[in-house]
């Protein structure tokens, strides 16, 4: 472990049945150093799949978020092993642990194969502060619309149920395509993009010039209308950095649960603004410079007003209208104790079925009446899921309930 490692962070491995939102329970879990192999923690994990969240070394707070300090390498990598009965053996390496932040790295478990290949490896890319600069080409901050001949034109920005990435060029036909959860999408790429020890304004920013470059690919229909079958690709020669199976920092996932459906645009377009950035360290754009950013957010700076000096003074944040892939659309009141009537029942419905898989979480009566228990099972669903535990369903909570009650009744 590298000496100069005197800060903390926590990490927690949430093993799943491949890519299902299955948890395995009583997975066996080993982090190890990647310098030496020596063994640092050996975990079990509980009825969610979770393991309790370990303190590992981290490198100093100071690396990540002064730019000048930015040729250390920020984070510190180790590597995991789990171990679970009927799956193949799964090994993951580089996984990132930032100082006083929370690490979530999912370890999808492939099936054992009666062929006897039964170890999985993977190599997790270098955070894209850290590893290759991008050099994304300059383009219009306002694209041109599809013609309405075969490609469909949305009168208005829809957050989509899923964004479909090419792990490539464009034009690498050998690439995969991966069907992403649009938040998981967001959450990905913020965390591939910045830093989770970043001011919270500076986060926000980031997070809002995400959504807008990915709901710009979307509205235009930028790569479908050139005859491709995705929305966006994970290149940073072309769009934003993105490795699926990465970890997540859980400060960054709160600010996209609260932002995800938000973008940025401005008066006489119906687009969401093609919002593009770059380090602003070893690459210069005319967007947001994520270094940049953060200097600013520590000046104290909000997160409209970092947006306003990149993109021009007359943008400003819009919220789409519509979200797709929830099944009972939200009423827009936060169910808290006391609260009764149909959306309670939804709710108390929807939990008891994901109970069904994540055994955590209580079940209670579906009786239309937001009470403790109910409140109970709330808090234990965010607990699960890392959202903020307040026991009261806003938007985040009936996006993520819906989400999971969906995955979890399609295993059935």
């Amino acid at each position: 472990m590298n000496p100069n490692y005197l800060d903390k962070g926590d990490l927690q491995i949430f093993v799943t049945d491949g890519e299902a939102p299955q948890p395995i329970a009583g997975a066996s879990v080993r982090i190890t150093d990647p310098a030496d192999g020596s063994v640092l923690e050996e975990l079990t994990t509980d009825s969610s799949g979770q393991t309790p969240f370990v303190e590992l070394p981290a490198p100093p707070m100071e690396w990540s978020v002064v730019e000048s300090t930015a040729e250390q390498r920020p984070y510190a990598v180790y590597n995991v092993t789990v171990s679970a009965k009927g799956y193949q053996r799964l090994h993951i390496g580089g996984v990132e642990l930032l100082p006083a932040g929370r690490a979530i790295q999912r370890a999808a478990m492939p099936r054992a194969s009666a062929a006897g290949f039964n170890i999985r490896n993977i190599a997790l890319a270098p955070h894209a502060l850290w590893g290759e600069p991008s050099a994304r080409p300059q383009e219009d901050a306002v694209k041109p619309l599809p013609e309405p001949g075969g490609l469909v034109v949305l009168p208005e920005p829809v957050i989509p149920e899923f964004i479909v990435v090419h792990a490539g060029r464009p034009d690498d036909a050998s690439a995969q395509n991966y069907w992403v959860p649009f938040k998981d999408y967001i959450k990905n790429v913020a965390c591939s993009e910045i830093y989770s020890t970043w001011r919270t304004e500076a986060i926000k920013a980031n997070v809002l010039a995400i959504l807008s470059f990915t709901l710009n690919r979307v509205y235009t229909e930028w790569y479908r209308g050139k005859g491709y079958n995705f929305t966006v690709t994970s290149s940073t020669a072309f769009d934003q950095s993105y490795f699926h199976g990465r970890t997540i920092f859980e400060e960054i996932g709160v600010v996209v649960d609260d932002l995800f459906t938000t973008y940025v645009t401005k008066e006489g377009i119906s687009q969401p603004l093609f919002t593009q950035y770059c380090d602003g360290r070893r690459t210069q754009c005319s967007g947001l410079s994520q270094w940049g950013s953060q200097a600013l957010a520590e000046q104290g700076w909000d997160a409209i007003s970092i947006l306003r000096k990149y993109y021009g003074a007359e943008i400003y944040l819009k919220s789409a209208e519509k979200v797709e892939g929830i099944p009972l659309s939200y009423g827009g009141e936060v169910l808290t104790l006391g609260s009764e009537g149909e959306a309670v029942r939804t709710i108390q419905t929807q939990l008891n079925r994901i109970a069904d898989n994540f055994p955590a979480i209580p079940k209670t009566p579906a009786d239309g009446i937001y009470g403790p228990a109910t409140q109970a099972a709330v808090k234990e669903f965010q607990s699960v899921f890392h959202l903020p535990q307040t026991g009261s369903v806003d938007f985040a909570a009936w996006y993520e309930i819906s989400n999971l009650f969906v995955a979890v009744s399609n295993l059935s």
